[in-house]
């Protein structure tokens, strides 16, 4: 399986860059308490850092923010999910636990200001891509069972034409979501090559060390850009 980002993602947005994680034969179905208290400690440090000021305002949000209106989607309207989250926690509305990755995805994105996906990989039957939408290409939001089908030109994660992301990092699929019985997993991390790469490094290679320590599983780890736009794994 490879992940391949597509020429044209490039040349809309030429810095952009991804972490990659990927996690083999891990249980999630083992409670861990040791995640639920990093996710606790990131949602606590998260609270603090906007404590007095806005998410949306913050120099780590903004480059996402920009990268959107540069794609044609309202950040206000279409928020990244690291703004989401954060914003979630800044307005005092509480933060779900979901499942001991998903979790640990999440306080890791948190920690850095960097969105974080989590895709079970055993439901992909080809190529992880981030390219533009196709007409027809289908999406089936969380939680539900109908899919909605796209037009042409939104930037998307897919595996074919079915599409794991909508809006790039706004919304996530209902297919290849991480469950308890996930065991193979691939977590990508968005950022900038001109303004976070080093943040998305760090929160890769933590994921990586927290992933081995709490999961004992396989883990591997690399990185993609304009230079490098794919990646067997």
């Amino acid at each position: 399986m490879n992940f391949i980002v597509h020429a044209d993602v490039f040349a809309k947005l030429p810095t952009v860059c991804f972490g990659v994680v990927v996690a083999k034969n891990l249980d999630n179905r083992t409670i861990r308490p040791a995640v639920a208290d990093l996710l606790h400690g990131s949602i606590a440090a998260t609270e603090q850092r906007f404590n007095n000021s806005r998410a949306r305002e913050d120099a780590g949000i903004l480059p996402y923010r920009e990268a959107f209106t540069q794609l044609g989607m309202n950040p206000n309207k279409f928020m990244s999910s690291i703004e989401a989250m954060a914003s979630r926690i800044e307005k005092k509305k509480g933060f779900p636990q979901i499942n001991p990755v998903v979790d640990l995805g999440n306080a890791v994105s948190l920690k850095y200001l960097v969105p974080l996906g989590a895709h079970d990989t055993d439901s992909a039957a080809g190529d992880i891509q981030v390219r533009f939408s196709q007409a027809g290409d289908r999406f089936i939001p969380f939680g539900e069972l109908a899919a909605e089908l796209l037009e042409a030109g939104e930037l998307i994660y897919s595996v074919g034409d079915r599409v794991k992301t909508r809006r790039w990092i706004w919304r996530q699929s209902e297919e290849g979501k991480v469950t308890e019985d996930s065991r193979n997993v691939f977590f990508p991390l968005d950022g900038f090559s001109d303004s976070n790469q080093a943040a998305v490094i760090a929160a890769r290679d933590e994921l990586a060390t927290l992933l081995e320590r709490h999961f004992g599983c396989e883990v591997a780890t690399g990185f993609v850009d304009r230079g490098q736009p794919a990646m067997e794994f």
